[in-house]
């Protein structure tokens, strides 16, 4: 596993270094400063690089570098979650803006810090709340001593995402469905890409160490349950899940079991592609006259999603030719107006309603140029957010909370669509 952990200045000196194997020497930082950093390599190639038998593994904050080494065939993408989780542990103790002054004064802390976050090459205990507890010093308040049983369950067992004894004047759970809707239609109007990636994110304000049970419109659950459902239900991919879920239950059954942490957390991660229920269409006309420096666009934009809903800060990027002089636009409603420095007709719509249809035209005169390419046309480019509406159909059914005291729970639901790529070729 991992090796060594470095942090290196801008210059390329060592301020902390922390071995956890024999097998590497501090002399390697000096192929890394000569090879990666005075070859000004970060941004522009890949944050791996292999010297010498000796794998580093890169990030950078402000102008330091948390540098891994190593020199067994390790996971990269755990590493780099290690890196990534060290550097946020050090702004929740040193501040968000944590510079290499602050990681001098502070020696002791961080070394602390990578002694308990790692043993023998091993990423170990990660989470601020449970370090907090125990590593008092930097910003982060201590908090009310806890028994020495809770604090051993905490660093050695599984829940050390949540503390004992929390306490809520009201239980509530706030739900967020977001979605990001990636559509890509060809000139002719086939679809060359359709899918929707979601997010579920949580704020759990609850009394004690509960245990919840979330279930969405899943097709597969809904099909165990019960074969003559009214409304099918939702094909879900590619689901990725927070540490709290349960997996050994999802696998077996689908069904979502976690003991939340306290706040807000994103529980997980889908992807849908089937049976996507677009909230806009888009039907472009592009005409150019040959012999004339003249194109003419017309567009019609059909929202799909229901006439009590609306959609929000709905931006139309239309491409108009390099050469562009001027433009005459005529829209039903909203702001459209020619914008040179995008190279584009930018059309703004600040509230759309739902099952609302809307047309632009637009004459474009182009300036004469001395040798005439042909317009490359791109794609047209759509931003909009659409609140309560879910492309994918995706719902939540129920959220259950379990407490011993049985006490009673509120919960709020909100679901936000959004553009990701939407594009309509022309």
């Amino acid at each position: 596993m991992i090796s060594m952990i470095m942090v290196l200045n801008q210059k390329g000196d060592i301020m902390i270094s922390r071995q956890y194997r024999d097998d590497v020497s501090r002399a390697a930082a000096d192929s890394f400063r000569l090879q990666v950093i005075a070859a000004k390599e970060t941004g522009t190639q890949a944050p791996v690089k292999r010297i010498e038998n000796c794998s580093f593994l890169y990030t950078r904050h402000l102008n330091m570098y948390f540098v891994a080494l190593t020199r067994s065939n390790v996971n990269p993408a755990l590493v780099f979650e290690y890196l990534f989780q060290k550097i946020k542990i050090l702004k929740a103790y040193l501040g968000e803006d944590f510079d290499e002054n602050s990681m001098r004064n502070n020696m002791t802390l961080i070394y602390e810090l990578m002694d308990e976050t790692m043993d023998f090459g091993y990423p170990q205990n990660c989470a601020v709340d449970v370090l907090r507890l125990y590593i008092n010093l930097g910003n982060i308040r201590p908090q009310d001593e806890p028994e020495p049983s809770q604090l051993t369950s905490q660093i050695t067992g599984a829940i050390d995402w949540r503390r004992e004894g929390i306490r809520h004047k009201k239980n509530e759970v706030y739900i967020d469905v977001l979605e990001s809707v990636n559509l890509l239609l060809s000139s002719t109007g086939s679809i060359l890409r359709n899918e929707v990636t979601g997010q579920v994110q949580m704020n759990t304000k609850l009394t004690g160490m509960p245990e919840c049970k979330f279930g969405l419109n899943d097709k597969l659950v809904i099909e165990k349950e019960s074969a003559a459902q009214r409304k099918p239900g939702v094909e879900i991919d590619d689901c990725t899940f927070h540490r709290c879920v349960r997996l050994g239950k999802f696998d077996a059954d689908r069904t979502i079991t976690f003991i939340p942490p306290d706040g807000e957390f994103e529980l997980m991660r889908y992807r849908v592609t089937d049976n996507i229920n677009l909230p806009f269409r888009i039907i472009p006309a592009v005409q150019e006259e040959h012999g004339k420096p003249k194109v003419s666009i017309n567009l019609k934009v059909i929202a799909n999603f229901s006439d009590k809903l609306f959609a929000t800060h709905v931006v139309i990027k239309i491409p108009v030719p390099k050469n562009t002089a001027k433009a005459k636009i005529k829209n039903s409603f909203g702001r459209a107006k020619y914008e040179p420095e995008q190279q584009a007709i930018m059309w703004r719509v600040k509230r759309f309603p739902g099952k609302a249809e809307c047309m632009l035209t637009a004459d474009i005169d182009l300036m004469p140029t001395v040798r005439p390419t042909a317009w490359n046309r791109p794609p047209i480019d759509v931003e909009f957010q659409v609140p309560m509406f879910t492309a994918s159909g995706v719902h939540v059914r129920f959220l259950r909370v379990y407490d011993k005291s049985g006490y009673h729970t509120n919960r709020w639901v909100r679901y936000i669509t959004k553009a990701g790529g939407y594009q309509i070729r022309i």
